[in-house]
């Protein structure tokens, strides 16, 4: 290839650009795949190490533009076989909840934290330390000098409570 050749074609392509265009859209029937093909056509010669040398560069390159746009084509139709053109519907689960959801559970949780304050001191800090730091019967009864026994009476009264502030809310 020469020096030659390769401003030859570019010279051709850039003569019959607009006749390419036209002749690969009234046979391919689609403009846009057209005006695709056509400038991949321009890409590719511009990416030719060494572009053959022809006698006749319009026919070279209507026969590269013909090529690319069957095998647009072809891709199209494997990607046609594996996604589908259906529209996607709206209420497919995407994994976070429904906004409805989102604002319940924000109410349901501003009713407990009200709740959790509105228990008297020493029960409060039982069901803090239990249901939120993690404290086992046993640690709490330790950590505040009282027995088990009263520990899981402050829990059970600090549950209902929740459970009634809720249903009260709720109703």
């Amino acid at each position: 290839m020469t020096q030659d050749s390769d401003a030859e074609l570019q010279a051709a392509l850039a003569l019959c650009y607009d006749d390419l265009k036209a002749f690969v859209a009234r046979k391919f029937g689609c403009p846009l795949l057209a005006e695709d093909v056509v400038q991949e056509t321009w890409l590719r010669l511009r990416r030719l190490p060494r572009p053959p040398a022809t006698q006749r560069p319009r026919a070279y390159l209507y026969r590269m533009a013909v090529n690319l746009a069957i095998d647009h084509l072809r891709a199209e139709q494997v990607r046609a076989r594996h996604v589908s053109a259906d529209s996607i519907p709206e209420n497919l689960p995407n994994g976070l909840p429904l906004p409805d959801t989102v604002v319940d559970d924000q109410q349901r949780l501003a009713i407990l934290r009200q709740a959790v304050d509105a228990l008297p001191p020493r029960c409060r800090q039982v069901f803090m330390l239990h249901k939120f730091e993690g404290l086992s019967h046993a640690e709490v009864a330790g950590r505040l000098g009282i027995s088990r026994n009263m520990v899981e009476k402050h829990i059970i009264r600090g549950l209902a409570h929740c459970r009634d502030r809720l249903h009260q809310v709720t109703r």
